[in-house]
């Protein structure tokens, strides 16, 4: 059972399709059996580099195990759904939805099924690593994580039918590890102030404040504005101690000053697809699959980034105001209809 042959199938043949399955290509025992896109054409590609049949989004899971799910966001609710109701695992690509509403849905969803959140960076043995020193801090006052790099020049990113600029998009990351850094502390209210551009409807540049249960305070900033010297690091601090993670532009971890050594990527494995956690994180999603334990993240925790996300862009449409955690706003809302209200 625990080694038997997995039989995957992807929902989107874009950018991070492609990173997922460079990842199933180094796991063991899985492979991608179908793959579907709102283009059948480029459904029928993707299928042939990677030895699949293509299908329709209708046709899922196609007698697939599980389902990667990398549509766009506002696809995410009703496909890992219907996916799920079929007795199938679902993977799904941040972030989680759209609306608060439909993150109600999927976590309900979830319970009697196997719905992985599919953020990278918890399976990266570098932030693995770092979240197991920043737990050995006594009293964390401060954490600050950034995400900032150019913007992305595909998709359809940049347009209202996302759901949400780059703190949406992007800011899913530095969310995930600034809240895991600060467990079992819990955020309880936010304030951010966005900025926009000229040549598109949404945000591009986020400064986030989180105030914790513990007095503790967590920085977040997601930028799409930084494409020349792309930056993804982090760092908690408290009275006896820090830890510093840098992932971009290049992997280093420090405990008070001093180098902690990492473990060096698999044989025959690239560098990037281990230390930004994608190998793991298919790994992680077989293993589940095989024993049917708990995903590592589920709905659950998709549905607090995103509850952190939407009360960030009310506040930044009441010109940075603080706003409590959980968010008690309209739940049918995608986060730039907050921000643009």
């Amino acid at each position: 059972m625990s080694d038997r042959e997995l039989a995957l199938a992807f929902a989107g043949a874009g950018w991070v399709a492609v990173v997922h399955g460079l990842a199933v290509d180094h796991t063991p025992s899985v492979r991608i059996s179908k793959v579907a896109s709102r283009d059948p054409a480029r459904a029928a590609e993707a299928a042939r580099r990677v030895g699949a049949d293509a299908c329709t989004y209708d046709e899922l899971p196609a007698g697939a195990d599980g389902v990667v799910i990398c549509t766009p966001p506002a696809l995410h609710a009703n496909q890992s759904l219907a996916v799920l109701a079929s007795g199938a695992g679902v993977l799904l690509e941040k972030p989680l939805c759209t609306t608060l509403e439909d993150a109600d849905r999927l976590v309900e969803a979830a319970e009697s099924g196997c719905l992985a959140y599919a953020e990278n960076l918890v399976h990266s043995p570098a932030v693995r690593t770092a979240l197991s020193h920043t737990a050995q801090l006594d009293g964390i006052d401060r954490i600050e994580v950034r995400a900032l790099q150019g913007r992305p020049t595909w998709g359809d990113f940049l347009t209202e039918s996302w759901g949400g600029g780059v703190l949406f998009d992007l800011g899913p990351h530095p969310i995930a590890v600034g809240l895991l850094m600060a467990a079992p502390a819990l955020p309880v209210e936010v304030r951010a102030e966005l900025r926009g551009a000229d040549d598109h409807p949404v945000d591009e540049h986020a400064d986030v404040t989180v105030r914790l249960d513990t007095g503790g305070v967590l920085r977040i900033e997601a930028s799409w504005a930084h494409p020349d010297n792309p930056t993804w690091d982090a760092q908690a601090s408290s009275p006896d101690g820090v830890v510093r993670l840098e992932l971009v532009p290049q992997l280093l971890l420090e405990r008070n000053g001093v180098e902690v050594r990492l473990p060096a990527p698999p044989a025959g494995v690239p560098a990037a697809l281990s230390d930004m956690g994608y190998l793991g994180q298919v790994q992680s999603f077989a293993d589940d699959l095989r024993t049917g334990r708990p995903p590592a993240l589920g709905a659950a925790f998709g549905r607090s980034a995103l509850d952190l996300t939407c009360a960030a862009y009310a506040s930044a449409a009441d010109g940075g105001s603080w706003v409590a955690l959980p968010f008690d706003g309209p739940r049918n809302a995608t986060p730039l209809q907050l921000w643009r209200r």
